[in-house]
């Protein structure tokens, strides 16, 4: 009787070697694909940042010609939400406040907005982020976005 031997030789498949060079080029797409993505998300908080200031000073200008005056520092940004506790307190404060949302927003990167009065070369304001960092100065998207500049 003979035995039947079975061999691998002549099978269609892959080698360790061909697997390894398909992963190592899947990895560098992978890369590639990833360091792209997170430098338009960096770029993408700038602009929400920008845009937010943005918001919040066309509703301090608002609140400036309705009550003849803006919040002061103490007050801060809140006083777009909230009709203030603390002197000089408006007469006449609209229910729904200054703002669409009944909060004040917080940065892109989860930190207050720092509201300045005066603000910088002689504006009335100014609303600012200190980017990434939280920090004042930096580079970046750790730079400091602010009202003054856009």
């Amino acid at each position: 009787m003979r035995r039947r031997t079975r061999t691998f030789r002549g099978r269609p498949g892959f080698t360790l070697i061909e697997v390894l060079v398909v992963l190592a080029i899947l990895m560098g797409l992978a890369t590639i694909v990833t360091v792209n993505v997170v430098g338009r998300q960096r770029k993408a908080r700038v602009d929400t940042a920008k845009i937010q200031i943005s918001e919040l000073s066309n509703a301090l200008l608002h609140y400036q010609i309705e009550q003849g005056r803006l919040p002061t520092m103490e007050q801060g940004l809140e006083a777009l939400v909230r009709r203030p506790s603390l002197p000089p307190v408006p007469e006449s404060y609209p229910p729904e406040g200054y703002l669409s949302r009944r909060e004040v927003p917080r940065d892109p990167w989860g930190n207050e907005y720092v509201y300045v009065v005066p603000g910088r070369d002689g504006a009335p304001f100014e609303v600012l982020s200190y980017g990434a960092d939280g920090r004042p100065g930096g580079t970046g998207d750790a730079a400091d976005i602010s009202s003054a500049e856009l």
